[in-house]
Order: structure tokens, then C-alpha cells, then sequence
């Protein structure tokens, strides 16, 4: 090609690159930041209900899971990334799936499990195929079981208690028909015994002692207290588009039916459904860890068998009565992780221009 003046032009080139070729604005630091922010609210609660030691456990978790994040980096001799603040979600993660009163040294031995095990040895974010945080928490649960489930005392649980004629009350109950107010261990593991000895638990179940496991106050770990905290964080997520409704939805709905079914089937021994929502770690799990980008399938569909998975695992942990574990989430959310290469290669997304299976081009 020559222009006017008779000068010949070099050919322009033609730059290409692999997809994708036009940036959607986000990146993984800004991602990290939103899932930071949407926690701020259940580390709130968590320390109105735990007191301060929540606040220095959390600090704990957080600061093992970006030391050993920097650590392992540099002796595999590759590039620093405690800056996209993976590591700092998945400190918070983990120290919200804990007491309040774990040990520090073994809260950060979590931390060290969670990026070196399950993070960092399959090469980093984005090829870990288990959640780094639950991974921690199995570890320690396994590991420190006495610990593990030590709770802080709570006056969540509330007994009828009624004298027998010829019989003073107790001081703490005046008079027959009043509430004695005692301290044990959560919600789920009272029913779990119960149920070991085909007993009914013998709390009350009634409006007050839903408004305070919808609030937090009740026994447990720190961040799955709250039910009121963890979807302010969620509505947070989902206005920000880090997350989508679908996992918690049909992972939430799938528990609520299969608590249905069985409330249907032994009326006198489950608990009605609401007590399995509010209960344990269903909503921090459904909201902020089923829903890890990196762990879970890539297509709706797949996200939508993930989660009906994770429901059905979290139910029967629960409610199989010879079971050692009274809550099921963390165990479910791992096994389905292991599940998400299998899922993704069932539900394969149909490429532009690659015809139908069966159809010729």
C-alpha cells in the first residue's frame, strides 16, 4: 500500500491473544474485597455475642493464613499474592467456623493447614479443589475434638420445669409453670443426643427461642450464630454479583424439604423445618462457602446439582441418629467438592457454533 505522496506503508498487524479479549472490570483483589466487606457483619455479631476474644481469634486465623501464604510462595520461588486477599478471606472463613474459646495456637495451625494443605500444594488459587477454610476446620474438628466443641455458655436454652405437688420449688423457679433458663451445648448437638436416645429433646421450641437463634444468641461457633448477620452479608453479595442465588437457594430449599419429610414421617421426633434453617452452620455455609467460585461447578446447572447434593449430605450427617456429628455442612460442602470435576463434565456449557450431540453440521 502507497499513500499520497507515493510512500509505501508497512502492513498493519494483526495482534491476537486467547480469550478473553475484553475485560468485565473485575478482578480477583476487588472480588476478595466484597467478600471481606459482606463479612464484616457476622465478625460484628460475633464479637457483640463472644466478646473480644472473637475479635483477637479472628486476627489470629488471619494473620496465620497470609504468613503461611507468603511463606509458601516464596519457597516454591513464585509470585507473592497475599495482595488479592484470597488468604485473608479464607482466614476469616475459617476463625467464623470456630469457638470462641479454641486455643490460638491451634485456630492457627488451621490457618497454616488450610493455605499450605489445601491451597497451596495443589499450586495456588484457582486449583484448590477443596474449600482451603472448611478443609482447616475438618483438620482442627478431627484433630482437637474436645476444643472443637467446647462452647461459650449461652442462655439460649429454656426448660419447663413444673415442682411435684409436696415439692418446694427450686429458687430459680418461683412457681410451677415458670422457665428455668440453662446453659448446654448447641441447639443441634441437644437434638442429636436426643436422638441417639430416641428421646425428643426437651427444650422449648417456641417464638422466643427462634428470634434467638434468627439473631444469635445461642451456642456455637461465631459466625454461624447470627442468621440476621450472615444474610445481610449475602444481600451484600448478591447486589455486588460475587455470588448468585442459586446455590443458597436450592441448598437452603433442599434442607427445608427433606426436614419436611421427615417432620411428615415421625411427627413426634423431628424438629419442625425452620429449626434446621436457623440452626448450625446452614446459612453461613449456603451463603459464603458452597458459593466459592474456585470449588463449586461453573454452569447453573451444575451449581444447582451442587447444591441439592450439599442439602441432602448436610440432612442425613444430621439426623442419622448413630452419627458422631450433629452439624453436616462442613462435611457436605468437602464431599461435594469432590464431586465438582464429575458435575462439570455431566453439565458441560454448549460452545457458540459447535453443533448439538446427534446433529451433523
Amino acid at each position: 500500500m502507497s499513500d499520497e505522496k507515493g510512500a509505501v506503508n508497512e502492513p498493519s498487524m494483526l495482534v491476537t491473544s486467547s480469550s478473553p479479549h475484553i475485560h468485565c472490570g473485575t478482578s480477583v483483589r476487588g472480588t476478595m474485597r466484597d467478600v471481606l466487606t459482606g463479612l464484616i457483619p457476622p465478625c460484628i455479631a460475633a464479637v457483640v455475642f463472644f466478646g473480644l476474644r472473637a475479635l483477637a481469634l479472628i486476627a489470629v486465623c488471619t494473620a496465620a493464613t497470609v504468613i503461611t501464604e507468603y511463606v509458601c510462595r516464596k519457597m516454591m520461588n513464585r509470585n507473592n499474592t497475599i495482595g488479592d486477599l484470597s488468604a485473608a478471606v479464607t482466614g476469616v472463613l475459617l476463625a467464623l467456623n470456630l469457638p470462641s474459646g479454641l486455643p490460638f495456637w491451634q485456630a492457627a495451625l488451621g490457618g497454616v493447614v488450610s493455605i499450605a494443605v489445601a491451597k497451596q500444594i495443589f499450586g495456588g488459587l484457582g486449583f484448590n479443589p477443596f474449600n482451603p477454610a472448611l478443609v482447616g476446620r475438618a483438620f482442627l474438628l478431627i484433630s482437637f475434638g474436645a476444643t472443637m466443641t467446647s462452647w461459650t455458655e449461652s442462655d439460649w436454652k429454656r426448660v419447663e420445669r413444673v415442682p411435684e405437688a409436696g415439692i418446694s420449688a427450686p429458687a430459680e423457679v418461683p412457681q410451677p409453670g415458670y422457665d428455668v433458663v440453662m446453659t448446654t451445648a448447641t441447639p443441634l448437638g441437644e437434638v442429636k443426643t436426643a436422638a441417639k436416645r430416641g428421646e425428643k429433646p426437651d427444650f422449648v421450641y417456641d417464638s422466643q427461642m427462634r428470634w434467638k437463634l434468627f439473631i444469635g444468641d445461642r451456642n456455637g461457633s461465631m459466625g454461624e450464630t447470627s442468621v440476621l448477620a450472615v444474610l445481610i452479608g449475602a444481600l451484600w453479595l448478591l447486589y455486588r454479583r460475587v455470588i448468585t442465588w442459586h446455590i443458597p437457594v436450592f441448598y437452603i430449599g433442599t434442607v427445608a424439604v427433606f426436614a419436611l419429610c421427615l417432620r411428615l414421617a415421625v411427627p413426634d421426633m423431628a424438629m419442625p423445618v425452620d429449626f434446621h434453617i436457623l440452626s448450625g452452620g446452614l446459612m453461613l455455609g449456603a451463603c459464603f462457602m458452597a458459593t466459592d467460585m474456585v470449588t463449586n461447578p461453573v454452569t447453573r446447572q451444575g451449581q444447582v446439582i451442587f447444591a441439592i447434593g450439599c442439602g441432602i449430605l448436610t440432612m442425613i450427617i444430621r439426623c442419622v441418629p448413630g452419627g458422631a456429628y450433629p452439624e453436616g455442612v462442613s462435611f457436605a460442602i468437602l464431599i461435594m467438592n469432590a464431586f465438582t470435576p464429575l458435575i462439570n463434565k455431566m453439565v458441560r456449557v454448549h460452545r457458540f457454533g459447535e453443533p448439538k450431540r446427534g446433529k451433523a453440521v
